[in-house]
């Protein structure tokens, strides 16, 4: 993707999450952080991603990674609390997060997998953790009743993560999809 058409998709995105975003590339660039600027929800997922999260303020993600996903969902709404669990903690994740600002506050990093489990009800779920199939029902599973609004799954109908599409099939899921996110609302 060329320079031009990367800043055309940013401009897209909220100012507050386009700045972020903007700021976390170059920093991931000058830095030599190939795994963020590849793993990162793209600008254009990240649009869907924002718009189906209006109005909803407890939200919690699966799969934090560098938190550039966790920081722009707390940047797009002043007062939405963002939880996010990873077993893995990636050595760049603290250097984005120092971009975050004030938001920062509103964010909970839990070094645990999606699977252990809602502390309280969330208003959305942001499922994009390991993309296995037993492991996207597993979490789906234990976090339904804890959802009182939607879920979203990142990476839905991609063939380099078959898993996603074939736990929302082996689920029964109905729902819409929105580029590479399949929505159910509870």
């Amino acid at each position: 993707m060329d320079v031009l058409t990367r800043n055309a998709a940013l401009l897209r995105l909220p100012p507050r999450v386009a700045v972020f975003y903007s700021r976390a590339r170059r920093l991931a660039a000058r830095s030599g952080d190939d795994w963020s600027l590849r793993s990162a929800t793209k600008p254009e997922s990240l649009r869907e991603l924002l718009r189906v999260a209006r109005g909803h303020r407890r939200v919690a993600e699966i799969g934090t990674g560098t938190a550039w996903t966790t920081v722009a969902l707390a940047l797009a709404d002043r007062h939405r609390g963002v939880t996010s669990f990873d077993p893995v903690v990636r050595p760049e994740r603290d250097r984005y997060l120092e971009l975050a600002g004030a938001a920062r506050d509103r964010i909970e990093l839990l070094t645990l997998p999606g699977e252990s489990g809602p502390h309280e009800p969330v208003d959305m779920l942001f499922i994009d953790g390991s993309h296995e199939r037993e492991r996207t029902i597993e979490t789906f599973q234990i976090w339904r009743p804890a959802v009182t609004g939607l879920v979203a799954f990142h990476d839905y109908g991609n063939p380099a993560y078959p898993g996603v599409t074939e736990a929302i099939d082996a689920l029964g899921l109905r729902g819409r999809v929105v580029r590479d996110l399949f929505v159910w609302t509870a």
